[in-house]
């Protein structure tokens, strides 16, 4: 018997007059994900059809799995719209499993199919009891869950359900530049960001000879892993040394994690403008260090009129953990190798800095000219181990 992916959209099914193009980009993103498979993938306004080889299945759920847009999906039977065809094909399928307990559920969209969707699950209730010993019905706690969907042209049967990653398909938002510091934050702020459809590229600010080679290739390592979710990620390398220590040489010690961070969201805003991105994305959760309280947060961002969108906020530093954990970045984010954020912390930093003296400390240097001739490199990041672009 043929089999299909049977995907679900979920929230996708709740747009309306673009339901379309959030159906289109999902499909599109398949079709570039599943390239080297052998696949055929179909849509309509409910749902998307996987055709596949079986001996690839396992590959293509776990591009499924990463793929963001889909809220359930199953691997379903395709059968003909025949009772009795339905009846024998359907039966066999239920006699390869184990089960004492089951619960059938038909779903008839097709109005023309000549027996009610409650009374077939009668009809097959009643032929699984007759042919299969020692079971019972469990419409509560069953052990074994028989969906039937009834369509125009086919029947789909499934007996098993996978949890989809939810959101909208990344692509239904413009890009996006996520401050990627090797932490276990922001790399959690990207995964959710690119889960509301966001297209990400990555910022690494360095600092070199005061931060190491490892640093950089944790970074890179994270970036690997968040390209799952879209095959490519475009990760920008600052070279953050001059202006950081030009900070630290020329202004006040409790204010340099503040002055640090209102350079930092100025390259952001420039390269947003350079590579024509909406908004900058970061991993600050409200209170959690000395920069992140809303004082500061009020202060660094006054330097930028770009949308700063940060996933974590209203997330306890457990809840954010939890989330690194299932997307597999918590164990390399705790590498022992420091960023720039960390590496130069004054013993006690301002929680609450004012305006007119961060103005006061950053005038102190020259860093409208340095922010102009910062260096920058890129690299291209895909999913497969080791395989990125060299700098361009």
């Amino acid at each position: 018997m043929e089999r299909v992916l049977l995907i679900k959209y979920g929230e996708l099914s709740t747009k309306k007059g673009n339901r379309n193009f959030f159906i289109k980009t999902l499909y599109d993103n398949l079709l570039d994900k599943l390239k080297d498979y052998n696949v055929r993938i179909k849509k309509d306004r409910a749902h998307m059809y996987i055709e596949f080889n079986d001996n690839e299945l396992d590959d293509i759920k776990r591009v499924v799995d990463k793929t963001f847009g889909i809220h359930m999906y199953h691997i379903a039977y395709v059968l003909k719209n025949d009772v009795e065809e339905l009846k024998k094909e359907l039966l066999e399928v239920v006699k390869s499993k184990k089960f004492s307990t089951f619960k059938v559920v038909t779903k008839r969209s097709n109005k023309n199919f000549p027996i009610h969707s409650q009374d077939f699950n009668h009809v097959i209730g009643g032929l699984i009891l007759k042919n299969i010993d020692n079971i019972s019905v469990d419409v509560h706690n069953p052990e074994l869950e028989i969906k039937i969907e009834i369509r125009e042209n086919n029947t789909y049967l499934y007996l098993d359900s996978y949890q989809g990653s939810g959101g909208y398909p990344v692509g239904t938002q413009p890009r996006g530049m996520l401050m990627l510091s090797g932490g276990i934050d922001s790399p959690v702020a990207g995964y959710l960001a690119m889960k509301r459809g966001i297209v990400l590229d990555c910022v690494y600010f360095e600092a070199m000879p005061h931060t190491s080679i490892e640093a950089r290739n944790k970074v890179i390592s994270l970036a690997r892993k968040l390209s799952s979710y879209c095959k490519v990620i475009n990760l920008h390398i600052v070279n953050f040394t001059p202006i950081q220590e030009a900070i630290y040489k020329n202004c006040r010690e409790d204010y340099c994690i503040t002055i640090m961070r209102r350079m930092m969201y100025r390259i952001m805003d420039k390269l947003c403008n350079s590579h024509k991105a909406f908004a900058i994305v970061n991993g600050e959760s409200i209170g959690q260090v000395a920069s992140q309280t809303l004082t500061s947060m009020r202060v660094i961002n006054s330097v930028t009129n770009m949308p700063v969108i940060r996933p974590c906020a209203c997330l306890d530093k457990l809840e954010i953990m939890d989330i690194a954990r299932k997307i597999d970045t918590y164990e390399t984010s705790i590498l022992p190798f420091e960023d720039c954020c960390t590496v130069f912390v004054p013993k006690h930093p301002v929680i609450n800095p004012r305006l007119d003296t961060a103005i006061e400390e950053e005038n102190k240097f020259d860093y409208e000219k340095m922010i102009e001739e910062v260096e920058i490199n890129t690299i291209k990041v895909f999913e497969k181990e080791d395989s990125f672009s060299d700098l361009l």
